[in-house]
């Protein structure tokens, strides 16, 4: 039971990245190519429902953990203004 738990949160770690990794890509605006990234990333997201979660380890999630923190670091900049101000701090929906 507890390794089932173990791998639902594993599943869980690897669709958060994912997701965020999609939330970056709405927000970013790249005239070429964005949605072919974007339906690129969504066919991975459905993928890793399908995944068979006993072949991940804990290395592999952290491991695209940390891919998804260097790629957000890259994005850090778009998404702060001049002001050091983080976009959308002043707008609230």
């Amino acid at each position: 039971m507890v390794d089932m738990e173990r791998k639902k949160q594993y599943r869980l770690r690897v669709e958060n990245c994912i997701g965020t990794i999609i939330d970056v890509q709405k927000k970013v605006n790249y005239p070429l190519g964005n949605q072919k990234i974007l339906s690129q990333f969504e066919e991975l997201k459905k993928a890793v429902s399908h995944m068979d979660m006993s072949q991940v380890s804990e290395t592999d999630v952290s491991m695209i953990e940390q891919a998804t923190n260097a790629l957000l670091g890259e994005f850090k900049s778009v998404f702060e203004s001049k002001d050091d101000d983080p976009v959308g701090e002043k707008e609230r929906h």
